[in-house]
């Protein structure tokens, strides 16, 4: 059981290995840092019984991606999910939520959390659901014991859905949306309330929630069970009521030092990304923002990794700190392994987007892309391919359509840089006499 949590460390200005070893990753003077976390503007998740590889997130931090693996009820393939954390992790993801509702859920939580070093995320409330003989009659001790033993065997960070009320709900049935709840713990938790007719456990009794994030020094992820399903039921009334929730059950946080991120939406228009960030920033008291996508469209299935590619650089843009990858088959499948990877390789652009133009990031981001500007002038293939999200693909695709020509067989001989190089370089020699 922790004595203290990192948070409260951090507030009494003890500079250990944690904020050592991510201050040196980012770039960052240790003491800054420590401030940082002291504020809940960063959260570094980990839970105190994992040897986890500690990952800043939040504010002057690179941007982080999250990916979901987990089973579901017709696919419960426990090695498919573990080789897909994998792939995750060697594609850049600084963390993996585990999101198992089909097969065994411990032994699957228990793999990932022995095969990655990242940190592991989970969303408790699936547990208990998936576990009962239905959804809505699950007890409020059968929540509260799925965080714990998530705690237990080591979990880092857990998505709780404690932003719905009863207010909230109310908000929903007037809200006129078309798509209602497509979060599905938000779904299990509105369900259970009105079955029950009873107010939500986790906002009800979030103190008590609090009290066991204490013992494992758990980081709780704030989730949006409100958040829009489609275009059309963006930035409208039970997104914003949850938020505002979301920003009181981050001060009651803090006050207990437990670290925290807040959740978002979801599907959104590119005209309402910036303000809806903005929104659940200030709301939230600048806590770190995890956001899946935003989704800017919803008629490209098998094509939504870069619907929310897009979303997640505006986003990102605007405050955003982690991103949630989004496979190639959101909304149509469970995911393969080679979704995966393609989904987290966009999502690399979509970070890297975002980084250019982020508050005591951009600077060190600029740097490789000067480089791979440097090396196209030169014509350095070999440095291109080295500095690409995927080096393997960008030399692939060359030499599946190489001429032989120095430069790149669309321009061979006419290529742009060859041509100007020789005139400017002539101009400049000119101009020193």
């Amino acid at each position: 059981m922790a004595q203290t949590t990192f948070m409260k460390e951090c507030k009494n200005g003890v500079i250990g290995e944690t904020i050592k070893s991510v201050a040196e990753a980012e770039k960052i003077e240790p003491e800054k840092l420590c401030s940082l976390v002291a504020k809940g503007w960063v959260t570094i998740p980990k839970n105190i019984s994992r040897d986890t590889k500690p990952v800043g997130i939040g504010k002057f931090m690179r941007t982080k991606i999250n990916a979901n693996v987990g089973t579901s009820r017709d696919y419960k393939d426990i090695e498919e999910e573990v080789r897909k954390a994998k792939i995750a992790v060697k594609y850049g993801a600084g963390a993996i939520m585990d999101l198992s509702t089909g097969g065994d859920l411990d032994a699957i939580r228990k793999r990932i959390l022995a095969e990655v070093d990242v940190p592991v995320g989970t969303v408790p409330i699936y547990d208990a659901a998936a576990t009962a003989p239905m959804v809505v009659e699950m007890t409020a001790d059968d929540m509260f014991n799925a965080v714990r033993r998530h705690a237990q065997q080591g979990v880092d960070f857990i998505t709780v859905h404690a932003g719905i009320n009863k207010n909230t709900v109310d908000k929903l049935m007037k809200a006129g949306r078309i798509t209602d709840i497509v979060s599905r713990g938000g779904s299990f938790t509105v369900a259970w309330m009105i079955h029950n007719d009873s107010e939500n456990p986790f906002y009800a009794e979030f103190d008590y929630l609090l009290e066991i994030a204490r013992e494992y020094d758990l980081t709780l992820s704030l989730g949006d069970g409100m958040r829009p399903g489609c275009i059309h039921d963006a930035a409208d009334a039970p997104m914003f009521e949850e938020i505002l929730v979301l920003g009181e059950l981050v001060k009651r946080s803090r006050a207990a030092f437990i670290q925290t991120f807040a959740e978002g939406p979801g599907h959104v228009p590119l005209n309402k990304i910036e303000m809806s960030v903005k929104f659940m920033k200030e709301t939230c008291h600048d806590a770190p923002l995890y956001l899946l996508g935003p989704i800017v469209t919803d008629i490209a299935p098998g094509f939504d990794h870069i619907t929310s590619a897009i979303g997640g650089s505006i986003a990102g843009a605007a405050g955003t700190d982690f991103l949630c990858m989004v496979s190639p088959s959101e909304h149509l499948a469970l995911p393969t392994a080679q979704d995966i990877k393609i989904g987290m390789q966009v999502a690399q652009i979509a970070a890297h987007a975002t980084d250019l133009v982020k508050e005591g990031v951009w600077e060190r981001a600029r740097e490789r892309d000067n480089a791979m500007g440097l090396a196209r002038k030169n014509l350095d293939w070999e440095k291109q391919y080295s500095l690409a999200i995927d080096p393997k693909h960008a030399r692939a695709v060359r030499e599946a359509r190489n001429s032989g020509s120095e430069a790149c067989s669309m321009c061979g001989d006419l290529c742009a840089m060859k041509i100007v190089e020789r005139e400017l370089e002539k101009g400049r020699k000119e101009s020193l006499y």
